[in-house]
């Protein structure tokens, strides 16, 4: 995984929660990385889990609600750093069915490396998005804060359903559905 998640939730959780707890988690997760991570570097994702199962415990929150949490947060940064893959004039809708093709070649044009989930856009309009997440790393949750930061970087409001589609969460169903 690209270190910019790794950095990005190290950060969030030391503002939130307070240098103290970065620190005990990950004692506690002995990632395999001995150096500091960079946004620049590439980590396993077995890390990332681990970090994220001891933050749960140290939080006594759900990994889901942490990895939704912290979605929500990435967008918001990523609409900082990244701001030339916002279109001007275009609305959360938009950018979200863009994800397959016009943000992830972007991405990968950064990173090649990048391990990226894919995402079917199986209808569109005006008032209604329906997206399907396929990854094998299981982060639909993360999903859904990065939809739900982008609706807040958009200012739109919506309702979000999320259907897991098959039992190991690889393939996950966002109904996203606008407020009039």
């Amino acid at each position: 995984m690209r270190g910019i998640v790794f950095t990005e939730l190290l950060e969030l959780v030391e503002n939130k929660f307070g240098y103290e707890t970065v620190d005990k988690v990950l004692q506690k997760a002995k990632p395999i990385t001995s150096d500091a991570y960079t946004s620049v570097g590439s980590y396993p994702h077995r890390e990332l889990v681990s970090i994220l199962v001891e933050l749960s415990q140290e939080l006594d929150m759900s990994i889901g609600d942490l990895m939704e949490l912290y979605g929500h947060h990435l967008f918001g940064v990523f609409g900082q750093r990244y701001s030339s893959l916002f279109i001007p004039g275009i609305d959360a809708f938009t950018f979200l069915a863009s994800v397959e093709d016009h943000i992830h070649p972007e991405v990968l044009k950064l990173y090649p490396d990048a391990e990226l989930p894919k995402f079917d856009i199986e209808s569109k309009d005006h008032s209604e998005l329906i997206m399907v997440y396929h990854s094998k790393r299981k982060m639909g949750d993360f999903a859904l804060g990065l939809i739900k930061g982008c609706l807040e970087y958009f200012d739109e409001q919506a309702d979000i359903l999320m259907e897991k589609l098959n039992d190991d969460a690889t393939t996950v169903r966002f109904t996203i559905r606008r407020r009039a």
